[in-house]
């Protein structure tokens, strides 16, 4: 097993519940999250940074 740490640029969205999910479907793409925050805003472009460590299982 693996860590990585990775950062992800997500789209804001409409309502609370629905940026965790996105932010949980993006950051599953790249392995198992064991934490991440969201580390930055940009309200005129409608963007957050994630900041996320994750786990991948070595083949």
């Amino acid at each position: 097993m693996t860590t990585h740490f990775i950062t992800a640029e997500i789209d804001l969205q409409e309502t609370p519940a629905e940026l965790l999910q996105v932010i949980e479907t993006e950051l599953n793409k790249e392995g198992e999250p064991l934490r991440w925050a969201i580390t930055s805003v940009d309200v005129d472009q409608q963007k957050a940074t994630v900041e996320a460590v994750v786990t991948t299982v070595k083949s």
